[in-house]
């Protein structure tokens, strides 16, 4: 089996107004550019599981260590995201394992 990363990322959001979910993938898609991730994905949900709805868009993200994670929540790309996104969305769980 392959090590594992340090650090899984994974971040799941809900639109406040499902004609906005392009906006926000695009949004999200620019921690893309973002340099600390070894690994990094943006997509809708495909909503295959009949019991929960609630998660339009996931993100998730592996970093080398817990300073990389820093360093990308620090990034000013991060920053453009989140004021492009944030007003777009309602439901933002984010999980660090």
């Amino acid at each position: 089996m392959p090590p594992r990363p340090n650090i899984r990322h994974v971040v799941f959001f809900s639109a406040k107004d499902k004609a906005d979910l392009p906006r926000i993938i695009d949004g999200l898609s620019l921690l893309a550019d973002i340099p600390h991730s070894e690994v990094f994905e943006v997509r809708q949900n495909t909503r295959d599981d009949a019991l929960s709805g609630e998660v339009d868009v996931v993100v998730y993200a592996e970093f080398a260590s817990n300073e990389d994670l820093t360093a990308y929540k620090a990034h000013p790309l991060y920053l453009k995201a989140i004021d492009i996104v944030r007003p777009l969305r309602d439901l933002r769980i984010a999980a660090d394992f």
